[in-house]
């Protein structure tokens, strides 16, 4: 049985990758363009439309799937207006549609993109990265 170094690079790679992953880590990103300022502006109004504990809530619900008033109301024990209040400035933001379904309105997300904000933020909070 042939043996290995442990400073040795795993079969298949050459022995100087770790060498080159370690210096390629240190080598600066090309600095970011500028966004046009409407953009920058836009973005700003979505972290706002976000910035609420209730809206944050209402879109981790909404990642799991389309929910109607009642249901949000059951699931984040919170009154129906504040809940409803919350929708009007979501949608009006572009964060959640609603889709007449009788009596109910259904809302969804828009895209998964925005869940992946409130995730990441909820993720970096209960990772300790918020004091």
């Amino acid at each position: 049985m042939p043996t290995v170094s442990p400073d040795a690079a795993p079969p298949g790679l050459p022995a100087d990758t770790e060498q080159h992953e370690h210096s390629a880590a240190h080598t600066p990103a090309p600095p970011t363009p500028p966004q046009p300022p409407a953009t920058l502006s836009a973005a700003g109004e979505l972290l706002r439309a976000l910035a609420a504990p209730v809206r944050i809530a209402i879109v981790l619900q909404l990642r799991d799937g389309h929910r109607c008033v009642h249901e949000l109301v059951d699931a984040l024990d919170t009154a129906q207006p504040l809940i409803s209040q919350h929708l009007r400035v979501l949608k009006a933001a572009g964060v959640v549609r609603g889709e007449r379904r009788g009596r109910e309105v259904v809302y969804r997300l828009v895209d998964d993109h925005l869940a992946h904000i409130v995730v990441d933020a909820v993720a970096h909070v209960e990772e300790g990265g918020h004091s």
